[in-house]
């Protein structure tokens, strides 16, 4: 069986994330081809199969289109399987130590773009940034925004979206309520809560993990 992603058009990381979700469907003999229109995605595609053991090929078929097949080897499914076993062992491993309790992950965010440098490329990457938390294999316990970050869960943000699809994962969006009255977008929150510094202090130092882009 042979499925296609068409990911021309789309900014990093979606062609390696929909190519992922692909290849997490495919069984031995099973294809996946994934259509790019720049060579950055193609050498992406390109690393995660390495990563993945899975074989893979790239053609260019014009100015702007090149295709990435992927093909699951033997190694790949045997190393795969193997994977999940170990994981598996592991989780029960952990649940003996702490019982049913998961590692507390929080992403920390207090800016609207991801880096210094450039502005317009500094959104792009945070919107990038969000998209790839959606398609972790276990999402966030919460996400924190404030200063600058709490414009991204207001009314006309381009991260709604992937804010929402998190927040149907399971993860917390908790806004800064200072922030957003400074701005003058407390009417404006369009998904998650509103919360105060208090919580965002135990949110952060009661968390296993802190990440921030």
């Amino acid at each position: 069986m042979k499925r296609y992603v068409d990911a021309r058009g789309k900014q990093c990381p979606i062609p390696v994330v929909e190519t992922r979700k692909a290849l997490e469907l495919m069984g031995e003999g099973d294809e996946v081809e994934t259509i790019v229109d720049n060579e950055i995605a193609v050498q992406n595609l390109l690393k995660m199969a390495k990563q993945k053991k899975v074989a893979a090929q790239a053609e260019q078929f014009g100015e702007e289109e090149y295709r990435v097949s992927f093909s699951r080897t033997e190694e790949g499914l045997n190393g795969e399987e193997s994977r999940k076993k170990a994981n598996g062992k592991e989780e029960k491993a952990q649940k003996k130590e702490t019982g049913s309790r998961k590692d507390r992950v929080v992403v920390a965010i207090s800016s609207d773009k991801m880096g210094q440098g450039d502005d317009a490329l500094g959104e792009i990457l945070m919107k990038g940034f969000l998209y790839a938390l959606t398609g972790l294999p276990v999402p966030p316990t919460a996400v924190l925004l404030y200063n600058g970050g709490a414009r991204l869960s207001v009314e006309g943000s381009g991260a709604l979206p992937d804010l929402r699809r998190l927040e149907k994962l399971g993860t917390e969006i908790l806004t800064c309520g200072t922030c957003l009255n400074f701005y003058g977008l407390t009417d404006k929150l369009s998904v998650g809560k509103i919360t105060d510094m208090y919580t965002i202090c135990e949110k952060l130092t009661e968390a296993d993990k802190v990440v921030r882009p």
